[in-house]
């Protein structure tokens, strides 16, 4: 299956998922009279319009290049990751200011069944960063590494209720609000987690140099190419889940201007067969001497 086709299914799965547990938090919350559910819940809701916006990301990245995009379309996934992001801090913000209006406001306890729902959730949501990151990983798509990071997020949160709710009904009367307070750090721990999604797609942006794993796999690969002395500049600019490669090879400066440009035909060749996420590859000839 394709990096593509890997990246779309895993988001329609990360849709599907999100839909029914925001479901699930929004009814719990609402009749368990918990606030930190129902915090959980605005984050899930939000989760379900960001992993369509990933989607669309995703889907128009895959656009080939044209006459106005000779590098393709693929810097659209992390100006999609910082939509995302945006929904994210919006999400944290009205989680914030309605946990501390309830923790000004008297109320009921949560009810203990909430708990119940909570751990399962838990228990769904890490498993869901687990299938989503290793696909991320797979595709070299930031865009789906965010949606991850909504899922481990929400998990966390999660727990933050799960506590807030223990002390609550453990403590009782008096601590109510404990529920409030889990909410309030829940927001926290989102506008954290922002940053942490935010800082890797602005570099993805500014090409920032953070492939050294990539550029070792090219100069491997490269001096092991009949008539290739050695490498020297080796540039990787990330577009979408594709890498576009500008490399500087020495060969022999005593062969012909043809036998310099089919070494590094060959060498073109052999990378885009050997790495499948390199959509393109420049090469450029040095003597030796």
């Amino acid at each position: 299956m394709s990096h593509q086709k890997t990246a779309e299914n895993t988001i329609y799965f990360s849709i599907l998922s999100n839909a029914l547990l925001a479901t699930i938090k929004w009814t719990a919350g609402f009749f368990g009279n918990s606030y930190a559910l129902i915090a959980d819940a605005i984050e899930s809701t939000t989760d379900i319009f960001s992993s369509i916006l990933v989607l669309f990301g995703i889907k128009y990245s895959s656009k080939p290049a044209d006459k106005n995009h000779p590098y393709g379309h693929g810097r659209i996934e992390p100006l999609v990751t910082f939509l995302v992001v945006g929904l994210l801090i919006s999400s944290a913000i009205i989680i914030a200011v309605h946990a501390i209006e309830n923790i000004k406001t008297p109320h009921e306890l949560p009810h203990a069944w909430t708990l119940i729902v909570l751990f399962i959730i838990i228990a769904w949501k890490e498993k869901s960063y687990r299938i989503v990151v290793k696909k991320s990983k797979e595709t070299k798509s930031s865009s789906l590494k965010a949606d991850a990071w909504h899922h481990r997020s929400d998990a966390i949160t999660s727990v933050a209720a799960f506590i807030g709710i223990s002390i609550a009904l453990i403590l009782g009367q008096g601590y109510e609000s404990a529920d409030d307070w889990a909410a309030l750090f829940a927001s926290a721990f989102i506008l954290y987690n922002c940053y942490l999604i935010f800082r890797p797609a602005l570099g993805e942006i500014m090409d920032e140099d953070t492939h050294d794993d990539i550029i070792n796999k090219i100069r491997e690969v490269s001096i092991k190419t009949e008539g290739v002395i050695g490498t020297e500049k080796c540039f990787v600019r990330k577009t979408g889940m594709q890498f576009h490669i500008d490399l500087h090879i020495t060969v022999d400066s005593k062969i012909s201007v043809k036998e310099g440009h089919d070494i590094s035909h060959k060498l073109k060749r052999i990378l885009e067969e050997e790495m499948k996420e390199i959509s393109n590859v420049l090469i450029h000839i040095e003597p030796n001497e």
